[in-house]
């Protein structure tokens, strides 16, 4: 056992952990590295951290980031630093990106770019839901949203 700032915590190597999400979609979160402070045994933060998520359409969702953390009750993630998430159609890229299986939204955010088939879009963020792949995208201010459409 280590201490980081006064707090006792617990080191991991190649950490798995697999998972059903509130729709009944099965999804897997996987580390490099990890560990987990003793004061909160369900939060581990990660290092290369890698999502994927199962969905029912057979589609393939896969999220990674250089670091993030992971709530081993609510299944909820927080992806942070050069984080990329795709489908096999569409890629995400942003500074930052909550995956909140507790509620089934997608939080993405700081400097987003989406990569279509047909063009790309740049925002400051973006709420998405892989389901329906509906897409609410925003500024922070008065801002336009950039998009590129290619035909």
């Amino acid at each position: 056992e280590k201490t980081l700032d006064n707090d006792q915590f617990t080191a991991f190597e190649n950490v798995k952990y697999e998972g059903l999400t509130n729709s009944m979609q099965k999804f897997s979160v996987k580390s490099e590295n990890a560990y987990i402070l003793d004061k909160d045994p369900n939060l581990v933060f990660m290092k290369n951290m890698l999502v994927e998520i199962y969905l029912n359409d057979g589609r393939t969702v896969r999220i990674r980031s250089k670091a993030g953390r992971y709530h081993k009750e609510s299944h909820d993630c927080w992806f942070v630093d050069d984080v990329v998430a795709d489908d096999g159609e569409i890629e995400v890229k942003a500074g930052n990106l909550d995956l909140l299986a507790s509620e089934n939204l997608v939080n993405i955010y700081n400097n987003v770019i989406v990569n279509y088939p047909t063009g790309s879009l740049n925002a400051d963020s973006a709420v998405y839901d892989f389901e329906t792949k509906y897409m609410k995208l925003s500024m922070f201010d008065d801002k336009t949203i950039k998009m590129k459409v290619f035909q």
